[in-house]
């Protein structure tokens, strides 16, 4: 009998009651109990749900309230010392991920290729692994049990959880978080004895940092570690989980070891990982989860070619699962929420819920016979054919405009030297410009405002004139902390993708469709479906107005052709390069409506840039040669002495300075606040000559920087780039903090760049 699982499910419930709950108990109006209530009553429906719709076997652990990774650093004791004195352990757990009084948060960056973020675990030599007085895995396991719910427990395997660290602040020149590996196994090899103990059968150990191209070192390390954990008297029985993209060395590594079962991704792996198990002489009786459902698109399985791949592979395992080929917590919940969407579009998309019910119509077909579900697979057919000959996928003029493109398109007319004098003499900034990044506080009010107008209570006059106030209130403030460069504060934005998505051809959105992007921040990724086009400006009324309150410049704001792929369900029918292509047309329009209206100073953001590296090293080159392709069409269409900006936050981008700066933007601002300025030396070694701001503190923390810290951040950055290039921000948007810390924040940044600026007289 073929049965079926998932690696995990969204945790944030179905009407985002954990944000409400979390957040309430971070403003003192939840009490700690009440939050674990309802923590507690959202497994507890997830575990039913699957149960009930006949999901053979139920992970458990993939609950958090704010991110797995951090889960574990609390689960092995890898408790930072500025933490420890944070109070109780739930105190602890939220000062890991958002900072104290005295204590910057931990940093933040991008998991593998998607938008979720992880907290990096912070490793040296006198780290001291110890396994938690009450383990989370164990609470959840016996949760679910109360219920009458078997489950294997999830953990973040511990060869990944070491390769997603970074050397904490004092350790010595050298030293590789790797290096603890065996201390680590120790507090492993305590914690499987004691599932085992508490009755569970399976435990998943996560290494997804082997779909990533490794050194013999760390290879070696993951088959050490599972030689040790795979050998113990006392364990459940082990599966090792892979997901988004395939092992390479690591499978063959991975079968060799006493383990019990692998789940490997059959969509983003695709033919790779079959021919890698192959070549390893498959699973010899073992167990393997097959992931032909895809965990990270809305799409739609392929019935049939799931089961055909099924097929393939039951000769290479002694069980095939049918399996998810990651968490579905990267996906929305329920497509049947979704009462406004195009009906046209519905039957093409499958949510969680709806993968759920693929993978145990698959299952029922591999143990039945595809005759057992002949109307599934017909309807499947039929959908997937609608999709493939609607007439809103395609549109003629866009591809004719695309097939136009040509070299002339994708560079400015002048070099950066000779468009900084231009620039210098158009705008008179003074040096260490200040500004910020784009959005400010979305308050209650904004919020209520665009909720009226959804609902036909307020007409579009009324809404204009509430958004052109908030305006002017934010132009205002900007202008009384003296700041020079100033931002329109974007209340009339829901998300930086989704507001764009919402004005062009070729985009659906979701009214309920919320996925975790870090902590309590969901968003709705909007469905790129079809050809995109840009039907009228989308940017050009509201800067135009903010510009026209202000004697400063007022930076038009647009988000680049890679995020808007990056951050969406994009169609999987087309090479992704030819829909980067399309929306940097639909962005180029703008890009040049917004100069012919007197804005000067453009930023097209690009904070998915290194995100959507892939993760193999031999199709990065090719990724990073169309998105530069692409925000170059996009932007490369100006005057000189039009500015344009770029930002970039929360990825590891070392591997694409030297993209950064082909991208030739006048101005990029990065993340460093959170990883010490980190990336200055970096740029020194990619050459990279032309403005930057290096954010000088953490937006995504309460937390209010010092005047001191901030003047000593920007001390450091002005040693290594000189006072020429250096711009003074934060290094993110506002919009998800309250206006009291924004305001205390700016008024500290924009006092310690006067400092740093006075000792350049």
């Amino acid at each position: 009998m073929t049965t079926s699982t998932i690696h995990g499910f969204p945790r944030i419930g179905p009407r985002r009651e954990l944000k409400t709950a979390t957040e309430g108990h971070w403003a003192s109006r939840v009490s700690a109990g009440d939050l674990e209530d309802t923590a507690r009553d959202l497994r507890r429906r997830t575990w039913e749900l699957l149960r009930d719709a006949g999901l053979g076997q139920i992970p458990s652990n993939h609950f958090s309230l704010y991110d797995q990774v951090l889960d574990t650093i609390q689960l092995v004791g890898a408790v930072p010392q500025r933490f420890r004195g944070a109070g109780d352990e739930l105190a602890t757990y939220f000062a890991m991920a958002r900072g104290a009084a005295d204590a910057p948060a931990m940093e933040m960056t991008k998991w593998f290729d998607t938008n979720y973020h992880y907290i990096v675990p912070e490793l040296g030599p006198d780290t001291a692994f110890e396994l938690a007085a009450e383990p989370k895995p164990l609470a959840e396991l016996a949760e679910a049990a109360a219920l009458g719910i078997e489950t294997r427990p999830v953990l973040v395997g511990p060869v990944t959880f070491l390769l997603l660290g970074k050397p904490a602040a004092g350790a010595p020149a050298g030293f590789e978080p790797l290096s603890l590996l065996d201390p680590l196994l120790d507090v492993y090899q305590e914690l499987l004895a004691r599932l085992s103990d508490a009755g569970a059968a399976w435990v998943q150990l996560d290494e997804p940092a082997f779909v990533q191209d490794r050194s013999e070192v760390e290879l070696a390390a993951l088959e050490r570690a599972y030689r040790r954990l795979g050998g113990l008297a006392r364990r459940p029985r082990l599966l090792v989980a892979s997901y988004f993209d395939h092992l390479g060395d690591a499978l063959g590594r991975l079968v060799a070891a006493p383990v019990d079962g692998l789940a490997l991704d059959f969509t983003r792996g695709g033919d790779r990982n079959a021919e890698l198990l192959a070549a390893a002489g498959g699973l010899d009786g073992r167990r393997l989860l097959a992931g032909v459902v895809d965990g990270r698109n809305v799409w739609a399985n392929d019935l049939e070619a799931s089961l055909e791949r099924l097929a393939t592979l039951k000769g290479l395992a002694g069980e095939v699962v049918v399996s998810s080929s990651c968490s579905l917590q990267h996906v929305p919940i329920d497509l049947d929420a979704e009462t406004g969407l195009d009906p046209e579009l519905r039957p093409w998309l499958a949510f969680a819920r709806q993968k759920v019910d693929e993978l145990t119509t698959l299952a029922r077909g591999m143990t039945e016979g595809t005759g057992a579900i002949a109307d599934a697979l017909a309807a499947n057919r039929e959908a997937l054919a609608r999709r493939r000959g609607s007439a809103r996928v395609r549109d003629t003029s866009v591809r004719q405009r695309l097939a136009a493109v040509d070299a002339d398109d994708l560079r400015r007319g002048s070099s950066y030297e000779v468009r900084r004098k231009a620039q210098r003499e158009r705008l008179g900034l003074p040096p260490l410009p200040t500004t910020t990044i784009g959005s400010f506080p979305q308050t209650g009010d904004v919020r209520a405002a665009r909720a009226a107008l959804r609902r036909g209570e307020l007409d579009q006059t009324g809404y204009r004139d509430r958004m052109r106030a908030e305006i002017d209130s934010v132009v205002g403030l900007q202008e009384r902390l003296g700041l020079d460069v100033l931002v329109h504060g974007e209340p009339e934005r829901n998300d930086m993708v989704q507001y764009f998505a919402e004005q062009l051809d070729g985009y659906a959105t979701t009214e309920l469709g919320w996925v975790q992007s870090y902590g309590t921040r969901y968003v709705r990724p909007p469905i790129l479906f079809g050809d995109v086009r840009r039907p009228r400006p989308m940017t050009v009324e509201w800067i135009g107005y903010a510009q026209s309150r202000t004697g400063r410049p007022v930076k038009g704001m647009l988000t680049g052709p890679v995020t808007m792929l990056a951050w969406s369900f994009v169609r999987d029918d087309q090479p992704e390069r030819d829909t980067a292509m399309q929306v940097a047309l639909a962005l180029r329009d703008e890009v040049q409506d917004l100069e012919r209206s007197g804005v000067a100073i453009i930023q097209v953001d690009e904070p998915a840039l290194r995100e959507h590296l892939p993760l193999r090293r031999g199709r990065q080159g090719g990724y990073l040669a169309w998105a530069l392709d692409s925000f170059r069409l996009a932007t490369s269409g100006v005057l000189d002495e039009t500015q344009i900006h770029t930002h970039m936050c929360y990825s590891k981008f070392g591997e694409v300075l030297p993209t950064l700066a082909a991208l030739d933007a006048d101005v990029a601002y990065i993340e460093t606040a959170r990883s010490g300025m980190g990336l200055l030396e970096d740029l020194q070694q990619a050459e990279y000559a032309q403005g930057i701001g290096p954010g000088v503190y953490d937006i995504h923390s309460p937390r209010v920087p010092p005047v001191s810290e901030l003047r000593d951040l920007l001390a450091e950055a002005l040693a290594t780039l000189g006072p020429d290039r250096l711009w003074v921000n934060p290094d993110c948007g506002l919009k998800t903090r309250a206006y009291e810390e924004v305001v205390a924040a700016l008024t500290n940044m924009v006092e310690a760049a006067a400092e740093v600026r006075a000792t350049l007289r």
